[in-house]
């Protein structure tokens, strides 16, 4: 298997051998000296434990310097309002502390927090690091401290963090009220939309939030969370090139693109990890299909395997040859669709540049293979270590270990300061800065330590819980439960629109599932989905999320099943062109989205041939 994965990853490994040919940072050569013996059990469990004392290095330092503002200043020990003055690093890092068994800090957080937190206050703050950091972090500890199941139930607690979020989500409603219904960038608390505010938002800002909205509505029956944020991926999604590419900044009134650079990374990222994950929550197949079209031309227009490039929206011209640092998101998210291969092969491109530096800088050239002038920095970003989780998850290949051991010595020797971890202001001689984000608590450690806690034979509430958990962009726990995943009843309907055939269609469907000569990996242990694809299936031959579901109509394409197409309409010979184009991107990359119940069928059906991790 190794021979044959060198073999297949030859250009991979060349790239490699040459970004570990520089010598010349003498201040990070410890980094290279990474023992040849792989992490053993034993040194999973210390390295769990380490990881453990980093988020209390760091939420000690918070709580005493810095709470209840915003984020810690690690240096100099002092703290500063960074978002809205609402103790942020506190609610960033609430589910983490559940996570860890800490029952009496939860405890007492979720109290501080129900008794004193308020959003009545004249603020105007970014709708988009709001809903992800503040709402997401609510929303995930209501769920944790009002569940018995989760074995972290708070006998006191009466919703106060419900009620939080609810309040500041309606706060934030009238952001959404624009022509296009993708929502303004940022939101006075207390007056709404500044006069002033800028039209143009990033396609992330407009589309990275309904995971946390429309949790909020089936958690108070109130459906108009849920119907803003899907409006708005609809807004961006309708605007699509003719090459089903989505450009970085638009203009909220207009509908206009206003950068037309189409990549994975900065500004877009997230708009595809919620796509997958809405349809992984709430069961909503509309999610699903744009995510299959949107994942099919990225892979066919922005993949230069192993890396990623940045592309003109209309034309597929390269106008950025570069690895940005948020890109390290895919592999993750590949992960979670079952697109295995070349999320092995892009995690140790992006892993290779962690390697020479240290740490990964913002932007990483990949014509000139330097850091990018002006993109020198690492502020303790965790999507590296997040694919990492996920690789491993996957494939129990302990070199997953090793990744995640360099990366403890990284921070633990490049960025640790004395009340907390520092921002790199310049990766290639590791200057620090006096900064601490809060996601540093809500993800980075968070996935080291869920890492080495799945080697060591995981206890946890993300592995050994009474649900399935997807992880919000900010790492907050988002569980599966019947009242949020309705996927029964809503595939149900669906099903009913179909006038024939719509048995016969599923049945064909899951045949292409469980086929035993398609899998060529294992299947993902209480995940879910299926970590392998049929190099033969349509992206729009999707399987069934339900036994009920009766199939859409076959033949329709995703603008007529929900009403959603371009908004030109003249109907050209180009478009006719550029439809079969998509339609070749398509054949040309196939992936496989499947429910638990089908990976459990592939199982019986191929037990012999599963390998054990």
């Amino acid at each position: 298997m190794e021979k044959t994965w060198k073999q297949r990853c030859l250009p991979l490994l060349l790239l490699l051998s040459i970004l570990s040919a520089d010598t010349n940072h003498n201040n990070i050569i410890f980094l290279r000296q990474t023992a040849a013996d792989g992490v053993t059990p034993e040194e999973a469990t210390l390295l769990r434990d380490e990881v453990r004392e980093m988020f209390y290095h760091a939420f000690n330092g918070y709580m005493e310097h810095a709470f209840p503002l915003d984020e810690l200043k690690p240096l100099s020990c002092e703290g500063e309002d960074s978002l809205g003055g609402y103790a942020l690093t506190l609610i960033d890092s609430l589910d983490m502390l559940a996570l860890l068994g800490d029952r009496e800090r939860f405890t007492s957080s979720v109290d501080w927090i129900g008794k004193n937190l308020r959003f009545d206050i004249n603020k105007t703050v970014s709708v988009f690091e709001t809903t992800i950091r503040v709402l997401g972090g609510l929303l995930s500890a209501h769920l944790i401290a009002s569940d018995y199941a989760t074995g972290m139930r708070i006998p006191s607690y009466d919703n106060q963090l419900l009620d939080l979020a609810e309040d500041l989500a309606r706060r934030m409603l009238p952001a959404f009220d624009t022509p296009t219904g993708i929502p303004f960038g940022s939101v006075n608390l207390l007056y709404g939309v500044d006069e002033q505010e800028s039209r143009i938002t990033s396609t992330a800002g407009g589309g990275t939030l309904t995971l946390e909205f429309g949790m909020l509505s089936r958690l108070t029956n109130d459906p108009i969370f849920e119907q803003v944020t899907k409006n708005a991926v609809r807004g961006l999604w309708a605007r699509r090139s003719k090459l089903n590419l989505v450009g970085a900044h638009i203009n909220v009134f207009t509908g206009e693109w206003t950068q037309k650079d189409a990549g994975i990374g900065t500004s877009i990222d997230s708009f595809y990890e919620y796509l997958l994950k809405a349809y992984l929550l709430f069961g909503d197949e509309e999610y699903l299909f744009i995510f299959q079209e949107a994942y099919a031309a990225a892979m066919h227009y922005l993949y230069n395997d192993p890396w990623y490039v940045e592309v003109n929206m209309d034309s597929a011209a390269i106008v950025w040859p570069l690895f940005n640092s948020l890109q390290a998101f895919w592999p993750g998210l590949q992960v979670l669709a079952g697109d295995i291969d070349p999320a092995i092969r892009t995690h140790a491109a992006f892993f290779s540049v962690w390697k020479r530096y240290g740490f990964t800088p913002e932007g990483f050239n990949l014509a000139t293979l330097t850091v990018q002038h002006g993109q020198k920095s690492y502020p303790l970003r965790p999507e590296l270590i997040e694919s990492t989780y996920w690789l491993y998850k996957a494939t129990r290949d302990p070199r997953y270990l090793d990744v995640g051991r360099d990366m403890v010595v990284s921070l633990q020797y490049g960025a640790r300061c004395p009340c907390g971890y520092c921002h790199i202001v310049d990766v290639e001689f590791h200057k620090k800065e006096d900064h601490m984000e809060s996601f540093f608590l809500a993800e980075t450690v968070k996935y080291l330590w869920l890492l080495f806690d799945l080697a060591t034979g995981p206890d946890n509430l993300v592995e050994n819980g009474p649900y399935k958990y997807i992880f919000s962009t900010e790492g907050h726990l988002l569980p599966a439960t019947p009242q949020i995943s309705l996927i029964r009843e809503h595939c149900s309907y669906l099903g009913a629109n179909c006038k024939g055939g719509g048995i016969e269609q599923e049945s064909r469907k899951s045949d292409i599932s469980i086929h035993p000569q398609e899998n060529n990996a294992s299947v993902l242990s209480g995940s879910w989905v299926h970590s392998s694809y049929p190099s033969d299936s349509s992206f729009l031959e999707s399987t069934s999320t339900s036994g009920l579901m009766k199939g859409l109509c076959p033949g329709l394409t995703h603008g007529q099943k929900y009403g959603i197409s371009y908004l030109d309409a003249t109907r050209t010979a180009q478009e006719d062109h550029s439809t079969h184009q998509r339609e070749n991107v398509a054949d040309s990359h196939s992936l496989l989205v499947v429910s638990q119940q089908s990976a459990d069928n592939s199982l019986s059906k191929n037990k012999n041939e599963k390998q054990e991790h």
